[in-house]
C-alpha cells in the first residue's frame, strides 16, 4: 500500500509554501489510494511556537484536508532515537565529535572526519557524527530524474545528535518513516541536498529507500523561500478557497470556472482525480503568480 505523509514543524502557523507542500503529498497519496500522515516534527524546542502544532491540525481540516491513523508527534519517540544511537556508538558506526562549526567553516566548509579516530568517551558538549560508509551521490526524483550531491558533502559523517543534546533531523526523519511504512515522501525542493543523507541512513539500517518527489518552492521577489523563518503569513482560515485554489494553480493544475464554484471538498476530489507528477512545473524556485489570496 501506498502511504505518504506530510511532516510540519510547529515552529509558527502554517503559510502558502507549507500548504503546497500538504497538497503535493495529500494528492499524490489519494490518487495512489493510499493512505497520507500527518507527522509533528517538534524535536527543536527552542524553535517551536506555543500552540503551533494545534494550530497546524486545525488549519488542515479548515482546508478539508483529512488525514488517516493518530498523528504522530517526534517528541514521544525519543527513546526509540537514542536506542538507536547508543547502538551505533556500541558498534562503532557512530562517534563523538567536539568540533565546532567555526572549525569546520575554517577548514573549508566540509566535515573531514577530525574526531573519527579519537575515541572519544566521557566528553561534554560533543555532537554525535554518523560514519558515512554508503555515501549517496545522485537518486532518482519522481519528476526531476537525476538529481546530485556535491560530492564532499555526500561523504561527510554527518550529525545524528547534536551538541546541545537535540536529535538531528536527518535520523528522527528517517526512523519515523520506517517506523510508519511511508513508502514515497513529497515535499519541497529545500530538501534536495538532506535526502543523499536519508538514503545513506535507509542503507545503514539494512532498509530500503522510498521514492522521492521534490515539490517547487515557494519564492518572493527577492529570491527567498515562504517561510516560517522569512515571516511568510498564515494562510488564511477564514477564507480559505481562494488560497487553496492559487496553491493547485501552482501545482499545475488548469482550473476552470466551474471547478472554482464547487465547495472545498469536491475541489479536492477533482484534484485527486485529476493529478498527475508531470503537471508539476519543471523549475524547482518559482514566485507564485496567482490573485487575491495573500501569500
Amino acid at each position: 500500500m501506498y502511504i505518504g505523509r506530510f511532516a510540519p514543524s510547529p515552529s509558527g502557523p502554517l503559510h502558502f509554501g507549507s500548504l503546497i507542500a500538504a497538497l503535493g503529498s495529500y494528492f499524490q497519496a489519494r490518487a495512489n489510494q493510499g493512505k497520507w500522515l500527518v507527522r509533528i516534527e517538534d524535536i527543536d524546542p527552542p524553535r517551536e511556537v506555543a500552540g503551533a502544532a494545534e494550530l497546524i491540525l486545525k488549519t488542515l481540516k479548515v482546508y478539508h484536508l483529512h488525514w488517516d491513523d493518530e498523528v504522530l508527534y517526534q517528541s514521544q519517540r525519543l527513546n526509540h532515537y537514542q536506542a538507536q544511537i547508543d547502538q551505533w556508538l556500541e558498534q562503532g558506526q557512530a562517534y563523538l565529535c567536539q568540533c565546532t562549526r567555526k572549525q569546520i567553516k575554517e577548514a573549508g566548509g566540509y566535515y573531514l572526519g577530525t574526531c573519527r579516530s579519537k575515541q572519544l568517551s566521557g566528553v561534554t558538549n560533543c555532537a554525535v557524527r554518523l560514519r558515512m560508509l554508503h555515501p549517496v551521490e545522485s537518486f532518482e526524483d519522481q519528476k526531476h530524474g537525476t538529481m546530485t550531491i556535491p560530492t564532499p558533502l555526500a561523504q561527510e559523517d554527518f550529525i545524528i545528535k547534536r551538541r546541545d543534546g537535540l536529535f538531528a533531523y536527518n535520523l528522527a526523519v528517517v526512523l519515523d518513516d520506517i517506523y510508519q511504512g511511508v513508502t514515497e515522501v513529497v515535499r519541497g525542493a529545500d530538501l534536495i541536498e538532506p535526502t543523499g543523507r536519508q538514503m545513506s541512513l535507509y542503507q545503514t539500517l539494512g532498509q530500503t529507500p522510498v521514492s522521492y518527489i521534490h515539490l517547487p518552492l515557494a519564492i518572493d521577489k527577492n529570491g527567498n523561500k515562504l517561510s516560517k523563518q522569512n515571516h511568510a503569513t498564515a494562510i488564511d482560515l477564514g477564507n480559505p478557497k481562494p488560497t487553496l485554489l492559487n496553491a493547485m494553480a501552482f501545482l499545475g493544475f488548469k482550473i476552470d470556472n466551474d471547478v472554482g464554484a464547487l465547495s472545498i471538498e469536491k475541489i479536492l476530489a477533482w484534484g485527486v482525480k485529476n493529478w498527475q507528477i508531470n503537471q508539476l512545473p519543471d523549475a524547482l524556485n518559482i514566485i507564485p503568480r496567482f490573485s487575491n489570496a495573500p501569500l
